[in-house]
């Protein structure tokens, strides 16, 4: 009899806090050997994208921001810290909905999301200061450098993916998604495959690097876990490698914009 498959999530044991300029792949490397695990090539590291928005020096302090006339309107309407939404407009292309408490929009990267993914929670003790951390500047590019760097501390290349929580239409609640990713399928074309029956698939095309961010959110948490890099070990995956730009619909393709 065959064994049943089996899917792994380990959670990086004793990852110590991330500053501007830490060698992110290092500090895995180093606390991967510390909780004995040893890296394969076959295996994913999926990354909070906080700790790698910290090492990228993408902390901002609000103290330094001054707010436009935009921005000091807007913040009226969200009831937002004016400062905060001076940073969301410079790190977005549109306005997608405002309300109370509420700012979406279309992220540069081309990501739909909250506040364009600029966060306040776990950045900074509030006592020295108010902080604001942005994503990544390129978190397709942060993945590949990520990978690389392991590669030549460890001699493997694991897949790579840089998870983000993410609201969406019509739910309730986040979930983790994939906004980085490198030597990994983000996708999984499924078109033209035979089903149960010999049903040929017509359009489904799985959100490969979502559902891989979603489940090891599950360990990571979102308040004082401090478990921001999962070990995903036994996804065996032919695919070829895609960015994470991949999974962004195409404007044409997208019947709600």
């Amino acid at each position: 009899m065959s064994s049943a498959p089996e899917l792994r999530f380990i959670s990086v044991p004793d990852f110590p806090q991330v500053g501007s300029g830490d060698d992110l792949a290092a500090l895995t490397a180093a606390a991967l050997a510390g909780g004995a695990l040893q890296l394969r090539s076959d295996d994913v590291l999926v990354f909070a994208q906080k700790v790698v928005s910290k090492a990228e020096g993408r902390r901002i302090d609000l103290a330094q921001i001054t707010p436009s006339a935009r921005a000091l309107e807007l913040a009226q309407t969200v009831e937002k810290d004016p400062r905060l939404v001076e940073l969301i407009l410079r790190e977005s292309r549109r306005i997608v909905r405002s309300a109370r408490d509420v700012l979406i929009v279309e992220h540069r990267l081309g990501l739909i999301m909250a506040n364009a993914g600029i966060d306040q929670s776990n950045v900074a003790d509030p006592d020295n200061g108010d902080f604001a951390l942005l994503l990544p500047e390129d978190p397709d590019a942060s993945a590949t450098r990520l990978r690389d760097r392991l590669r030549a501390l460890t001699g493997c290349e694991p897949g790579i993916v840089i998870s983000d929580s993410f609201g969406r239409p019509w739910r309730i609640g986040t979930v983790g998604v994939a906004i980085g990713c490198a030597g990994f399928p983000a996708t999984l074309d499924l078109r033209g495959q035979a089903d149960l029956f010999g049903r040929p698939l017509r359009v489904t095309v799985v959100g490969h690097a979502d559902e891989i961010a979603s489940a090891a959110s599950l360990l990571m948490g979102q308040a004082n876990e401090a478990r921001p890099v999962i070990l995903v070990r036994g996804l065996a995956s032919r695919a070829p490698a895609q960015p994470a730009a991949a999974l962004i619909r195409p404007p044409q393709q997208d019947l709600f914009r």
